[in-house]
């Protein structure tokens, strides 16, 4: 009885592995001192992978079944070890599982916002966060670059170097996506597929594969939402500069009101109130004033635009000097500007 024992203890007859925990990417089966018996049934179940590891060489790769042991069944084992086709002895090897079940919800983002190149605005600065999945497609090639040969090697153990891959792709993403940096916050979907498409190389290298990548928000710096909000207030005017220059200034008066009042209280309100829509009128009226003549020309542009009574040289410059900033801010193209220059010029001649 005694002597059974000791055979059970130094021989194996079935290798399988159970999971007991999700997370777990490859799992050593326990050898110690042991043999595996010749004509051994190794387990594998459905999601499932088994490598036969001989002296550190990845040998060979079983998926799901039951298979039987043997020479025939271990054909690059046996060329390692030199064995003859008969042989039939117990014999030692590493047995490595790999669990081929997609690994969900892993997160990713930028701790710290990272400074891209772009085409119109230079360098910037964004955050953007999301999730992806993925799963071991090449097991010797997870087994050879990552896992190597610890006991076990989980999701946790790959997550900091998975999530650097992403952020190092994200500016090659975003100049291949061809997308428009500020529309990025809104094309999203499209992001993550050109991001897909940077890192399934990536991932391919460590024996992965990228099953889906999700990107669920993209933040952009405060000075260009700025911008945004400005190319939006654009498109509710319908692109006409002397409207927007209106919707601007009707945006303006409720600050110069509430730094005009100086008062408190309703009369303090009433003043304030007062002064931004005087401000505002006068405005309008200059803005007006200046933009028509380009209107004018549009139509008849063989008539001369005549000159508005009462304009001034200074609020001519000053008209000039915000249309220089909208010009600045990629509001008004190069053509743009110089046109209604050339208009406001003329009425000081």
């Amino acid at each position: 009885m005694a002597l059974m024992d000791f055979i059970r203890k130094q021989f194996i007859d079935i290798i399988q592995w159970t999971e007991d925990s999700d997370g777990t990417l490859a799992w050593r089966f326990p050898m110690a001192d042991m043999e595996i018996q010749n004509g051994a049934q190794l387990v594998v179940r459905e999601s499932q992978i088994a490598l036969f590891v001989n002296e550190g060489k990845a040998a060979d790769v079983f998926g799901p079944g039951t298979h039987r042991l043997s020479t025939q069944t271990l054909p690059v084992l046996t060329y390692l070890k030199n064995w003859d086709k008969l042989f039939e002895s117990p014999f030692k090897s590493d047995v490595y599982f790999f669990s081929t079940r997609q690994q969900i919800d892993q997160k990713w983002g930028t701790p710290q916002p990272i400074t891209i190149r772009d085409k119109d605005f230079g360098a910037v600065r964004l955050r953007a966060f999301g999730n992806f999945n993925y799963r071991i497609a090449d097991p010797k090639l997870f087994h050879t670059e990552i896992s190597g040969t610890r006991e076990a090697y989980t999701a946790a153990d790959v997550d900091g170097q998975l999530r650097g891959l992403v952020l190092q792709n994200i500016s090659n993403a975003i100049a291949s996506s061809g997308i428009a940096f500020l529309d990025l916050a809104s094309n999203q979907l499209s992001f993550a597929q050109a991001l897909t498409t940077q890192l399934l190389p990536e991932f391919a290298k460590l024996g992965l594969k990228l099953e889906g990548m999700t990107v669920q928000n993209v933040s952009l710096p405060e000075e260009l939402q700025k911008i945004l909000d400005q190319k939006i207030g654009m498109g509710m005017v319908g692109n006409d500069m002397g409207k927007f220059m209106q919707y601007q200034t009707a945006q303006a008066i409720p600050k110069f009101a509430e730094g005009a009042g100086g008062g408190s209280g309703i009369a303090g309100d009433a003043m304030g109130l007062g002064a931004g829509v005087a401000l505002g009128q006068v405005l309008a009226q200059n803005l007006a004033a200046g933009l028509q003549g380009a209107h004018a020309q549009a139509a008849n542009p063989g008539a001369a635009v005549a000159a508005p009574v009462g304009v001034k040289a200074e609020d001519v410059m000053a008209t000039l000097e915000k249309l220089g900033d909208l010009k600045s801010k990629g509001i008004l193209t190069q053509e743009e500007f110089e046109a209604k220059k050339a208009e406001l010029l003329k009425k000081l001649i």
